[in-house]
């Protein structure tokens, strides 16, 4: 007799493959399953990257048609009547786009209106959006049909160090490049902060005497180590901060706040914090209810020894959840929230303005029901807004529903519903519907055979014929002594092989000094 667990209920999933081949109608198993269609045949790879090559074509077309409404909508301030602060802000609200990018494409869409040659190359899907981004940073309407041409063949990391290149030549004598500046930072995997920074040299000077004179060192490095600049750094930063709580209103816009909880403050010291905790662990660590958390507010996490160290000299402050993370009230019955009061409207909007699509960390407290009306100075009659938010709402007759679990719906003076996050709309037709362009597989393929950047020579040939416009537009003959050149950049070979053919006809010329290249260009 056989046992009911040895019996064979489905021989394809129990028979092994015996052949590599599999016969129509089989599966995995080599075996064919009766009433069971076989799989579709895979598209070959031909056709596969050609379909790849045509959608990137199409996605081409219709970045282009996507930027060129852009940029009539903000010109139009179509964005205005959502009470946004700008195109960019309706962008990252209305299209689901991350407020970096969302800025990229309204510079990219505003640049567009003034290049009619790298628009029309873009539409024809012979330009990539990546390309485009970089010739916007560098063209100009005198200069733009050139650039296009370059930019052609090369591929769109090529164009992008061209682009960089292009930049520093041609700002290296600019007035506005000395006193330009910037300031770039981003928080690392592990919560730290990196970034960059530029300034002009007497800036930049400054800053090095403040930093050598925190750190204590008279010296110029190497006497003074990264290390000891970058703690330099931070001693400054807070003794500025220091100064503004000393003479500040509201001195907690200048404190940063870390939240910790119970189990943080009481774990004893040499504890390591991944020792399980004897209270039930929460499920989400920035649950505000979590008695583990520990962490800067809306900020990165840091360890319980940082923290413990901070309660040393810092000033403490309680903040009582329930067991679902909400805030208890505080029951304040004046019409100016007190400290207690603002620090927790902060933590439960964590800083920024909640109209929807605002992400301004400059806010007010702006009661819900109006004192005025009876309203009362309680946590959940108070919301977080910008002072362009917070003068729309009193001036236009937005209106605020508050909800028990502290979330907040805003409406229109009409009475229609703002989404915190308006859904994308269905897709009506396909993406060749969006644009006018024809696309092919080939279309989008740059003529590139996998020849090296000659960066020096692009830069010379560019930045000569740049000479050459602007000769001809002062009614100036183009100067002497230059060779003409219609080499690609991409050839470097042939370029050196045209000079020395060049030089070799015309031997006066190796006297003079050395001057870029040009390109003839047309009149």
């Amino acid at each position: 007799m056989i046992s009911p667990r040895l019996e064979m209920s489905d021989i394809g999933s129990n028979i092994k493959l015996m052949f590599d081949i599999k016969a129509p109608g089989q599966t995995s198993g080599g075996v064919a399953q009766p009433g069971r269609e076989p799989p579709p045949p895979p598209v070959p790879l031909e056709r596969l990257e050609a379909q790849i090559c045509e959608v990137a074509g199409h996605l081409a077309a219709a970045t282009c048609r996507f930027l060129v409404l852009l940029a009539e909508f903000d010109e139009r301030r179509g964005w205005a009547s959502w009470e946004m602060n700008s195109c960019a802000a309706w962008l990252s609200w209305k299209c689901q786009m991350s407020s970096g990018t969302a800025r990229e494409h309204v510079r990219v869409a505003r640049a567009l209106r003034d290049l009619p040659v790298i628009r029309r190359e873009f539409a024809a899907a012979r330009l990539s959006y990546v390309k485009v981004r970089a010739l916007t940073r560098i063209a100009t309407p005198v200069t733009e049909e050139q650039l296009a041409v370059m930019a052609g063949p090369m591929t769109g990391n090529q164009l992008e160090r061209f682009a960089r290149a292009h930049r520093q030549c041609s700002r290296a004598d600019d007035a506005a490049a000395r006193v330009r500046r910037r300031l770039t930072w981003r928080f690392e995997e592990d919560g730290s902060l990196a970034g960059s920074f530029r300034l002009p040299p007497l800036p930049g000077a400054v800053l090095l005497k403040a930093l050598r004179a925190a750190a204590e060192v008279d010296q110029p490095p190497p006497v003074a180590t990264s290390s000891d600049l970058a703690d330099a750094l931070v001693m400054v930063a807070e003794a500025f901060l220091a100064g503004k709580v000393a003479g500040a209103d509201d001195a907690e816009v200048y404190q940063v706040v870390i939240h910790a909880g119970t189990d943080v403050i009481t774990t004893p010291a040499g504890v390591s914090a991944e020792t399980p905790s004897p209270s039930p662990p929460a499920t989400d660590l920035a649950d505000p209810a979590d008695p583990a958390r520990c962490h800067v507010e809306d900020g990165a996490a840091i360890s319980v020894t940082t923290a413990q160290m901070l309660t040393c000299t810092a000033a403490l402050s309680w903040m009582l959840h329930d067991d679902g993370g909400k805030i208890l009230n505080l029951g304040r019955r004046r019409r100016r929230p007190d400290k207690a009061l603002r620090k927790a409207a902060r933590e439960r909007d964590r800083d920024r303005c909640r109209f929807p699509g605002c992400e301004s960390r400059k806010v007010d407290l702006h009661h819900i029901q109006y004192w005025s009306n009876g309203g009362r100075t309680c946590l959940e009659n108070l919301i977080s807004l910008c002072r362009r938010h917070h003068t729309a709402i009193h001036d236009r007759g937005y209106l605020i529903a508050a909800s028990p679990d502290g979330s907040f719906t805003f409406f229109q003076p009409g009475g229609t519903r703002l989404p915190l996050s308006p859904p994308l709309p269905a897709p009506d037709g396909t993406i060749a519907d969006a644009h006018e362009a024809e696309i092919t597989p080939e279309t989008i393929i740059p003529p590139w055979f996998g020849e090296r950047l000659d960066l020096d020579y692009a830069i010379y040939t560019c930045l000569a014929n740049e000479r050459v416009y602007q000769d001809r537009a002062a009614g100036r003959e183009p100067r002497a002594g230059i060779p003409p050149c219609d080499c690609h950049p991409g050839e470097p070979a042939d370029a050196i092989a045209y000079f020395r053919e060049y030089y070799a006809k015309h031997p006066e010329e190796r006297r003079r000094p050395a001057a870029p290249a040009q390109i003839p260009v047309p009149v």
